[in-house]
């Protein structure tokens, strides 16, 4: 697969289906939202914002909202939405590739929030990366909330094996954590909360993940 496969997909994916994940914001989105609140978080970056019902969710709820997509179709979503609800002066759109350095300074970040952004098609590696440039964005103290299929899912083990615990299933390629890779990214951080929860038809399995930076930490 080329490096801009996965866009491209998710690109005709927002183009065949517009608003495809509804208006009404996720579960965790709702969880997290309390979590960042009672942190005293003004800010948050979404990773994998999609066309927004998380994002604006979270402006709803008064945050300053950075919505972060590799799909420019998905953030046209998204921004019209936000504008049309009243909320374009609390949300941004960043074309973000997470397979890159997040784009964004170091410690400007209150909370960082991606619902199975971390399990899409993306390597161990990059994953780690990731969980390392989310740390590195973040504020002494800051909350990150993401949310993973893991290796209990009925899916799992099933479809194409691509290797790296990623498997494929119509066209649709999923890195499915197991719990060591869960513990491994939270070294350093608090590891506050996994929590396993069902969503969707199948059901997909996932763990919710709620990790902070110590608040002594320099970033």
């Amino acid at each position: 697969m080329t490096q801009d496969a996965p866009r491209a997909h998710w690109q005709r994916i927002y183009q065949e289906n517009p608003g495809m994940y509804g208006e009404e914001p996720s579960a965790p989105a709702r969880y997290a939202a309390g979590v960042f609140a009672a942190a005293g978080a003004r800010d948050v970056l979404e990773l994998g914002a999609g066309h927004g019902r998380d994002a604006l969710y979270f402006a709803g709820r008064g945050f300053a909202v950075r919505a972060a997509d590799f799909s420019t179709v998905a953030l046209g979503q998204l921004a019209a939405r936000a504008e049309a609800a009243g909320l374009a002066g609390r949300v941004t759109t960043a074309v973000v590739d997470v397979r890159e350095p997040l784009p964004f300074a170091t410690g400007s970040a209150d909370a960082v929030f991606a619902h199975m952004l971390m399990c899409m098609d993306l390597s161990t590696r990059h994953i780690e990366e990731l969980a390392g440039e989310v740390r590195r964005v973040l504020r002494p103290g800051g909350t990150f909330v993401y949310t993973v299929r893991h290796t209990g899912d009925p899916h799992y083990g099933t479809g194409v094996a691509r290797g790296d615990d990623i498997h494929e299933h119509g066209g649709f390629a999923v890195h499915f954590f197991p719990r060591e890779l869960v513990d491994r990214l939270a070294e350093g951080w608090e590891l506050r909360e996994v929590h396993a929860f069902e969503e969707g038809e199948l059901p997909r399995r996932l763990w919710r993940v709620t990790m902070s930076v110590p608040a002594a930490s320099a970033g």
